[in-house]
């Protein structure tokens, strides 16, 4: 008997220019989730960006482009790297098995096939899959905020840099600091500051809203806001808008030396590498004052917006600032 998944919301896309393949699949999967399907390679990749599946039921013969080089794009990608594939093909000799395998996929199952295997693989991967799913989340979320760790940050940050470099596109960052609040936990008591940071993040949360906004827990009572294809204005904007709905939380905080209830200071910075090297090692930026190669732009990025928060802290609290490096102005 087949241990029961923890939810039927999986999501299951089949890949297969043989629309008698796919209704016969689609039938042998009802009951294990969500089932939807493309008839190209290209219309697949495109599915996937769109839809992030569970797992990927994927034909290793297709015209234009096949199973194989679907397979390769897919794991070279961060966001889907980690959705396991299953090859279902006509293909039964050992060098396709192999080839398959190799390149990432987690099984490979031979036309005409048998529907209860199907059913018992499809349902295994899909169990395993939500395992690895529980544990990334336990290794990558706060556990008294339910944001972000840093590690998870810190994983983001290297990844929206180097797609940023490729793209030409800015990437904004701003660290927060809720001010004073060491007193805060001295004249309240740590689980009145536990709480206090909890509301905190969650305003953090309900503004890194847009694909690839990331709000996380850097420190104690640090955070940060990672935000792609944002520019300076913007991240201002955004900036002063933490600090109005902090306000807003009317935590009293009668130790504070700028309000009577808590408030938080934010360091701004967005940052653009007109890089032209598409490779995993980024060529040397020239038309940017700051000269700097682009693989050392994430520390930089991280530099700026700390120093703005160092700003906001001297000229006061409770405000954002936007850092400077280098000649920026």
């Amino acid at each position: 008997m087949l241990t029961s998944l923890a939810t039927d919301s999986s999501k299951i896309l089949i890949i297969d220019d043989d629309i008698t393949s796919i209704l016969l699949l689609k039938n042998i999967l009802k009951g294990q989730g969500e089932v939807f399907f493309a008839t190209s390679g290209e219309d697949g990749l495109s599915r996937v960006q769109s839809n992030l599946p569970d797992l990927i039921l994927l034909d290793a013969d297709m015209p234009s482009m096949n199973g194989f080089d679907v397979c390769a794009v897919l794991k070279a990608d961060a966001r889907s790297a980690q959705v396991p594939v299953i090859f279902v093909t006509s293909y039964s000799d050992i060098e396709s098995e192999t080839r398959a395998l190799q390149l990432g996929a987690v099984d490979f199952i031979t036309k005409p096939f048998s529907p209860p295997v199907v059913k018992a693989r499809v349902h295994n991967h899909l169990l395993l899959k939500q395992h690895i799913d529980a544990l990334h989340v336990r290794a990558t979320v706060d556990g008294l905020t339910g944001i972000a760790n840093r590690r998870a940050f810190d994983e983001t940050l290297d990844m929206e840099w180097r797609r940023a470099a490729r793209r030409q596109e800015s990437l904004a960052l701003l660290l927060l600091d809720v001010d004073y609040f060491k007193r805060f936990n001295d004249q309240y008591g740590h689980p009145a500051g536990d709480a206090c940071l909890r509301a905190v993040a969650q305003v953090l949360a309900s503004v890194a809203q847009r694909p690839g906004d990331l709000a996380a827990r850097y420190g104690g009572e640090e955070f940060a806001i990672l935000m792609p294809n944002t520019s300076r204005e913007a991240a201002m904007d955004i900036a002063e808008s933490l600090c109005d709905k902090v306000k807003a939380l009317a935590i009293p905080h009668c130790q504070s030396d700028v309000a009577s209830h808590v408030t938080v200071s934010i360091g701004v910075y967005s940052l653009t590498a007109p890089c032209t090297d598409h490779s995993i090692r980024f060529t040397k930026c020239t038309s940017v004052k700051q000269r700097f190669a682009c693989e050392e732009g994430a520390d930089i990025l991280v530099k700026a917006a700390d120093q703005g928060l160092y700003l906001a802290k001297s000229s006061g609290r409770n405000r954002a600032m936007f850092g400077m490096i280098g000649n920026d102005n």
